[in-house]
């Protein structure tokens, strides 16, 4: 089945909106090093959707944010390990993201391959908490993108913040930052030094909806 398979509902066709619906997958809380226990509950494999009021729940890799523009308001995001990860260009506003880990996960994984990919992930105005140890990314991509901005962190954050994915050149490719982040797990002090605490001209392309174009497409 792989990954790709694992997913409880799937959407490969454009402008899908969803309103207060909740997508589950009961695959259980993997141990750490588990192989082969993805578990998605969400696949987004097309441009222009939006989710507003939505629940993610799973485990690992609960939200696959695979392909496409996508705009996420007011959503609540359960999972262990990668749990929201892919390679789409993606603004979560307003979203609450919950770690049930037992040990170690991370929250993201974005899967950027090349300058040339206009993808990412940027969170604003988000709340982050939950159990365990988590990073707030993993470079699963050479050119991984992530920003968290204005938004609250529990003290779960490992103060490294960010993984490599066990190859030290990505370390030199990936888009890793923070800006103006609140709460015990935000601390930049720790955070490796491959990543960014974000100026304002560097923040601004991504804490609005020019990130998306969705201006261009976001109709709610």
């Amino acid at each position: 089945m792989g990954t790709f398979g694992s997913a409880t509902f799937a959407v490969n066709s454009m402008f899908f909106v969803a309103k207060n619906i909740t997508f589950k997958n009961t695959a259980p809380v993997p141990r750490p090093g588990a192989l082969g226990k993805q578990g998605v509950a969400l696949r987004i494999s097309a441009d222009s959707a939006a989710f507003v009021g939505c629940n993610f729940l799973g485990a690992q890799d609960t939200l696959y944010d695979h392909l496409g523009r996508h705009y996420y308001r007011d959503c609540y995001i359960e999972g262990s390990v990668d749990f929201i990860f892919g390679n789409a260009l993606s603004l979560y506003e307003g979203c609450h993201v919950h770690a049930i880990a037992r040990n170690y996960g991370a929250l993201t994984a974005q899967s950027r391959q090349s300058l040339l990919e206009d993808t990412g992930f940027s969170f604003v105005s988000c709340r982050v908490t939950g159990s365990g140890a988590l990073y707030l990314g993993r470079a699963w991509g050479t050119f991984s993108r992530v920003v968290f901005a204005y938004t609250y962190m529990d003290n779960i954050i490992i103060p490294r913040g960010w993984y490599n994915w066990g190859d030290p050149t990505r370390e030199m490719t990936v888009f890793y930052g923070q800006y103006k982040c609140t709460g015990p797990g935000a601390n930049y002090a720790g955070r490796v030094q491959w990543s960014r605490e974000l100026t304002d001209d560097e923040a601004k392309p991504f804490i609005s909806l020019d990130f998306i174009d969705g201006f261009e497409w976001l109709r709610l």
